[in-house]
């Protein structure tokens, strides 16, 4: 099982950006596809508190529902790279 889990939308072009990265780093993770709908992402709205996404979880380094694809990708670089 992976430490990290990704919320994420087919097409999104934010998520395609921490997929990348994740890619890049050689690091595992969990996807979960969100609905279209922002009504309808209570799952991700949970863990975050906001219905956008990407959105990460990271148990390994307690990261409970990092938003923003920017933010996302630094928080990669510095713990994984």
């Amino acid at each position: 099982m992976a430490n990290i889990t990704l919320y994420e939308l087919p097409g999104c072009p934010y998520c395609a950006k921490v997929i990348d990265k994740l890619d890049e780093l050689g690091v595992e993770y969990d996807s979960i596809g969100v609905p279209r709908s922002h009504g309808d992402r209570t799952e991700v709205e949970e863990v975050s508190g906001q219905t956008g996404v990407p959105v990460i979880v990271d148990e390994e380094h307690e990261v409970d529902g990092m938003a923003e694809s920017d933010d996302i990708v630094e928080f990669l670089e510095e713990n994984y790279a």
